[in-house]
C-alpha cells in the first residue's frame, strides 16, 4: 500500500480487511468513502446505473458488528463490491443493458452473488453493460455510455465497462463481471486492471439470466491486484485453493505474437514482447510459436454463429418487440434467425476441434502468452475501431485473443503490461483445463518481478463537472 494512500476508497480489500481487523477502519466508513467517490467522479464515468445504499449500508453496519466480536464471515467481510448488470442481485433491478428487460428485478441472488452476500461482502451497486452483453464497448439506450477513467473520450471497452471503470476509478476494490468472448480480459487491459476468465464449470452458476452463449459465459472477479483477485475466487470458485501453489520450476510458455494475419497495435505488441522478456528473466522458457488455425477458425467461423444464435434463442419468446433493440442487436438477432440447424452444428463441430488442437498446444507447453486485446481503447460511443496498425478490420478485429479460449473452456488471466502514449495495456496468460490456481500464482509472481506501482486515473470531481 502507498504512503499517499489516505482515503478508504483507495485501499485494496486486503488493506481495508487489516484495517477492519486491527479497529483502525469499519466496513460503514469504507463504504461511506466508496459512495463518496461514486458521487464524486460517476456522473463524468456513468459506471454505476443503479444503487441500493439502505441494503449496503445495512451490510456494512452488520460487518462492523461482526468485526467488533471477531466473527467475520470471511477475508470479504465488510469490502464494498459492484455487480455487472447482466447478473441477477436481489433487491435491484437486472437490466441487461436492454429496454427489453427495463423492468426485470430478480428475486434471487444467481448463485456467486449469493456466495459474496454469505461471506459478508457489500453489495453496492450494478454496473453498466452493452445490450445483451454482446459488443465490445460499453453503451445501451437505457444508460448511455460509460467512458475509460484514463481518458474520458475513450472506452473501457465492453461488455464489463462499467465494472473496469468503476474498479479502476476507487468505486470498489472489486467487481463480479462476466466473460463470454473475453469480457472480462479486454476491459481490464484497457484500465490497467487484474481480471479473470476462470475455467468451465470454476464458478458454480445458477439462478441467472437466460444462457445467451451456452458453455461459453463464466463468471469472474475484476480488482487492482492479484492478492485482492484472489481473496474473492477464493468464496466465489469453491475449489480454489486457500493458498496459491508455488511455481516451482520454469514453465514452458508460449507467446502468440498475433492470430493468423490479424493486425495488432505496434503499442501493444511492443509491452507484450517486453512481458515475455521479463518472463525469461524469471527463468521460465518463452518461445514465439504460431497460434493453431483452429484459433482464427473458430473466430471466423464459429463465433458469429454461436453468438447471434444464443441471442435468438433468448429473444424467442420475447417475439414482437424487437424495435425495441438497437440497430446493432437488431441486425444480430435477424442474422441468428437466419442461420440453419446444420450451420449451429458445424460451428459447435468447429468449437470441438479448436479444444483438441488447444489440448495439442498444451502437450508442448505448459501457459500461452498473448495480447489480451489488439486494439488500444478507441472513441467511447464507437462500438469498435475500423482500423489496427494501418490494418482495415471489422467488429471483432481488436477480440482476436480472447473468444477461442470461451471456446476451449479453458482459464485466462488478464494482467497489466505497462502503458502507452497514457493508456494501459495489457495482456492474456492462458492455460489448459484444471490450471486455474497455477495461472494465478504466475501472474502473483510476474507482478512482483514487474514491480509496476497501482496509478490512479486523474479525473474531474462532480463539482467540476459542466451543469
Amino acid at each position: 500500500m502507498s504512503e499517499h494512500v489516505k482515503e478508504p476508497w483507495q485501499l485494496l480489500a486486503g488493506d481495508l480487511v487489516a484495517g477492519y481487523a486491527d479497529g483502525s477502519l469499519s466496513p460503514v466508513q469504507a463504504l461511506a468513502s466508496v459512495l463518496a467517490r461514486l458521487h464524486a467522479v460517476n456522473p463524468a464515468l456513468n459506471a454505476v446505473i443503479a444503487r441500493d445504499d439502505a441494503a449496503a449500508h445495512a451490510a456494512a453496519q452488520a460487518s462492523a458488528e461482526r468485526w467488533q466480536r471477531g466473527t467475520p464471515l470471511s477475508p470479504l467481510d465488510g469490502v464494498p463490491i459492484s455487480v455487472k448488470d447482466n447478473i441477477p442481485q436481489r433487491g435491484l433491478p437486472c437490466r441487461w443493458g436492454s429496454r427489453l428487460f427495463a423492468e426485470h428485478r430478480p428475486a434471487r441472488d444467481e448463485s456467486p452473488v449469493a456466495r459474496l452476500r454469505a461471506a459478508g461482502a457489500v453489495l453496492f451497486g450494478k454496473t453498466n453493460v452493452p445490450e445483451f452483453t454482446l459488443q465490445g464497448y460499453t453503451d445501451n439506450a437505457l444508460f448511455g455510455v460509460t467512458r475509460n477513467p484514463w481518458d474520458l473520450a475513450r472506452t473501457p471497452g465492453g461488455s464489463s465497462g462499467g465494472a473496469v471503470a468503476a474498479v479502476a476509478a476507487g468505486i470498489g476494490p472489486l467487481a463480479l463481471a462476466t466473460d463470454g468472448g473475453g469480457s472480462i480480459r479486454r476491459p481490464c487491459a484497457y484500465t490497467g486492471l487484474v481480471g479473470f476468465k476462470p475455467g468451465r464449470g470454476v464458478v458454480p452458476r445458477a439462478d441467472g439470466l437466460p444462457e445467451m452463449l451456452p458453455g461459453l459465459e463464466v463468471i469472474g472477479p475484476i480488482a487492482r491486484s492479484l492478492d485482492d483477485l484472489v481473496r474473492i475466487l477464493q468464496v466465489i470458485a469453491p475449489a480454489m485453493p486457500h493458498a496459491l501453489p508455488a511455481v516451482q520450476r520454469p514453465l514452458r510458455i508460449a507467446h502468440w505474437r498475433r492470430i493468423g494475419a490479424s493486425a495488432v497495435d505496434a503499442r501493444i505488441a511492443q509491452r507484450v514482447d517486453a512481458a515475455a522478456e521479463r518472463l525469461r528473466a524469471m527463468g521460465h522458457r518463452v518461445d514465439v510459436t504460431e497460434a493453431p488455425a483452429e484459433v482464427e477458425d473458430f473466430n471466423r467461423r464459429a463465433w458469429p454463429v454461436l453468438s447471434s444464435t444464443g441471442l435468438a434463442a433468448v429473444l424467442e419468446p420475447l417475439r414482437g418487440r424487437e424495435a425495441q433493440l438497437t440497430p446493432a442487436l437488431g441486425s444480430m438477432l435477424l442474422a441468428g434467425r437466419a442461420w440453419r440447424a446444420t450451420d449451429l452444428f458445424e460451428a459447435q463441430a468447429v468449437q470441438r476441434t479448436l479444444s483438441e488442437a488447444m489440448d495439442r498446444v498444451f502437450a508442448g507447453h505448459d501457459v500461452v502468452l498473448t495480447p489480451a486485446c489488439a486494439a488500444m481503447p478507441w472513441a467511447a460511443d464507437q462500438s469498435h475501431p475500423t482500423e489496427i496498425d494501418g490494418q482495415a478490420v471489422d467488429a471483432r478485429g481488436h477480440a482476436v485473443f480472447t473468444a477461442f479460449a470461451n471456446g476451449a473452456g479453458l482459464p485466462a488471466l488478464a494482467l497489466p503490461a505497462g502503458q502507452a502514449d497514457g493508456l494501459p495495456i495489457g495482456l492474456q496468460l492462458l492455460g489448459p483445463r484444471s490450471s486455474d490456481a497455477l495461472l494465478c500464482a504466475l501472474g502473483q509472481s510476474f507482478l512482483q518481478h514487474q514491480g509496476l506501482p497501482w496509478r490512479w486515473p486523474v479525473l474531474p470531481q462532480m463539482e467540476s463537472l459542466p451543469a
